[in-house]
């Protein structure tokens, strides 16, 4: 049971052992992060008790998906020291975002077991009919199908006050509009790479990829911002006419 709060979030804030269960890892291997820096120092609470946060645990995320996609710790390394100082768990799930996305789509099936651990937080049976009802998790006999690079984010949904209905809904239109972007990108390079062997074509979409994902992204996130900001501010402005 936790101790402590953490100021910025609200939320409990972990010790190292709680860290690790959430995340899905040991003791051993949160201490090695930290000695390498890969994971800040957490907050020294009573009892010389460290407490880790929700950074803490995105960070954890972020290396396991950077470890999925095959890169060295020494790669690992070297994107997280890249990354802008002071992110936030928000920001860190975008990077995870990201990185996922490098990945072709695949299905896996695992364990209730393995399910809990992939999500990183303890599932009632509940969470799990809301992720069975996302159509994220699939009971397959015993086990369940998953898709890994969607797991995680359904999981932070489940702590979303919204209905099945509305999640549902903005997952298809994320889909929709996403893919007419797509397409829309697509015949845009298409035009350019027109000339070229089919080998430049596929290292082109290889280096693209990424960088239009980030693109993508960033726009939705300002779109977004702007979108609230209107929304709140719309009775402020009838209030006062």
């Amino acid at each position: 049971m936790t101790t402590d709060t953490d100021s910025e979030s609200g939320q409990p804030a972990l010790t190292i052992d709680e860290l690790a269960a959430r995340a899905g890892t040991t003791v051993r291997t949160v201490r090695f992060y930290g000695t390498k820096g890969l994971l800040p120092p957490p907050e020294i609470g009573a009892r010389r008790v460290g407490h880790y946060g929700p950074e803490h645990l995105a960070r954890l995320a972020l290396i396991e998906e950077l470890q999925h996609q095959g890169m060295t710790l020494a790669a690992i390394e070297r994107y997280l020291h890249r990354l802008p100082p002071g992110l936030s768990h928000h920001d860190l799930a975008i990077h995870r975002a990201v990185v996922a996305s490098w990945a072709p789509d695949t299905e896996e099936t695992v364990t209730a077991g393995e399910l809990r651990r992939r999500a990183g937080r303890q599932l009632d049976e509940g969470d799990v009919e809301r992720l069975v009802a996302m159509d994220v998790v699939r009971p397959d006999g015993d086990g369940y199908r998953i898709d890994p690079g969607l797991l995680r984010l359904a999981v932070q949904l489940l702590d979303v006050p919204l209905s099945e209905k509305a999640i549902l809904a903005a997952r298809t239109v994320l889909i929709e509009h996403s893919r007419a972007a797509a397409h829309a990108l697509s015949q845009l390079f298409r035009a350019e790479v027109a000339e070229r062997t089919e080998q430049d074509v596929k290292s082109l979409s290889a280096h693209m990829q990424p960088l239009v994902v980030q693109a993508l992204l960033t726009a939705f996130q300002r779109s977004l911002r702007q979108e609230v900001h209107q929304w709140l501010a719309g009775p402020q402005e009838d209030g006062s006419s």
